[in-house]
């Protein structure tokens, strides 16, 4: 996905990161890593793990200490049950859980029902499946939460999985309760299989709410649920995602695992235990400096005319750039290239949306506030003429 900028050049995320690595002092609020340290807790159960060498092999669904853990988790958290023996498969990353999951439920012709803006890896992986998507707009006056109006209308024979992203990545909205509950009903009505991808779900703000679908009655046997341990507990170098849903659904997904790498890192494994079983205090830590960096951008972006669906959970804000006539690629291009400040464009998250932009809450909020004021002064040049 591209756009053209300034005397026809055409650019698009990739070439963005390019133009950001050849500058010096970029300021980065454009991938989505935490960069918070992973607590201290999980980092000693790693080197305990090395140091007792606990290193070898582990089974491709995952150590059965970290089933289980994950099998109390989602029942403690989520209202979830999984069997840790049949229902849960230990992955490297969510990156792989995703796609792992589109394989096996896919068929060519299937449709996939998605909510638009959407994390696009899915995009990839339903094409890689020969699915077909079928897109579900949402928009900033709901806090891009999922219309299940909207959803009904999109129904066909062929519809096969509803996709639900929640806390949602780019637009940080959730599924409300309400909604969820809705979408659940057609769910069973329509017979659809549900994945509901949860990676974020320890980030709402506000005292927003939102539940796990697959909590809810008739949804058990009918949902994926996808999470891991990557942006919770600031563990995106360590590859460990999961997915929970029916033993029969595992066991294919399990398959094509054993046929890609074999198993999940058996450290990184053991370190997830420590995460899942160990104190949680660390992620409301994490939550609460998220909110503050939160507030800084939000009221930022108030000030320079920017609007913005609610971000009601996540890691980001998804602007909306209409207010400053200039498109959202375009823009990003100004920032990095006059400002210093690497953000990604809506139109990395779906053609539909080059009027928006994802900046990210992972700098330090000292490291925020200088990037505000380089887009501040950016934007005024622009504005002038001076740029």
């Amino acid at each position: 996905m591209s756009s053209v900028i300034g005397g026809g050049k055409t650019i698009n995320i990739f070439d963005l990161q390019e133009l950001a690595r050849s500058k010096k002092n970029v300021i980065s609020m454009g991938l989505g890593d935490p960069d918070l340290p992973t607590p201290a807790h999980i980092v000693a159960a790693a080197k305990a793990a090395i140091d007792e060498g606990r290193t070898g092999p582990a089974p491709t669904r995952g150590l059965l200490e970290l089933r289980q853990a994950i099998s109390d988790k989602l029942q403690r958290d989520n209202g979830i049950l999984a069997d840790p023996e049949t229902e849960i498969l230990v992955t490297t990353g969510g990156q792989e859980a995703l796609f792992l999951l589109i394989q096996a439920l896919i068929e060519p012709g299937d449709e996939v029902i998605v909510p638009d803006p959407r994390y696009t890896s899915y995009d990839e992986a339903i094409n890689v499946a020969g699915g077909q998507m079928v897109l579900v707009p949402t928009d900033e006056a709901h806090a891009f939460d999922l219309d299940p109006v909207e959803v009904e209308k999109r129904i066909t024979p062929k519809s096969k999985v509803l996709l639900l992203i929640s806390p949602n990545n780019p637009t940080a909205g959730i599924v409300s309760p309400d909604n969820a509950r809705q979408l659940a009903r057609l769910a069973i009505e329509h017979n659809l299989i549900v994945i509901s991808d949860e990676i974020y779900e320890k980030f709402l703000y506000d005292g927003a709410t939102q539940i796990s679908i697959a909590s809810l009655p008739g949804m058990r046997e009918r949902t994926i649920t996808l999470n891991g341990a990557s942006k919770t507990y600031a563990m995106t170098g360590w590859r460990i995602g999961y997915l929970a849903g029916p033993p029969e659904f595992i066991s294919i997904a399990a398959a094509l695992k054993d046929m890609v790498n074999v198993q999940a890192p058996t450290v990184s494994q053991w370190a997830a235990v420590a995460a899942l079983t160990g104190p949680q205090d660390c992620v409301e830590q994490m939550r609460q400096t998220y909110a503050e960096r939160r507030a800084l951008l939000m009221s930022a972006l108030d000030d320079m005319g920017f609007s913005y669906g609610t971000p009601h959970g996540a890691l980001y804000i998804w602007a909306n750039t209409s207010s400053t006539g200039i498109e959202a690629t375009q823009l990003s291009y100004l920032f990095l290239d006059k400002a210093g400040v690497l953000i990604f464009p809506g139109t990395g998250f779906g053609d539909n949306w080059g009027n928006y932009m994802r900046m990210t809450l992972l700098q330090p909020k000292e490291v925020l506030e200088q990037a505000v004021e380089r887009m501040r002064s950016a934007l005024a040049d622009y504005r002038a003429g001076l740029v």
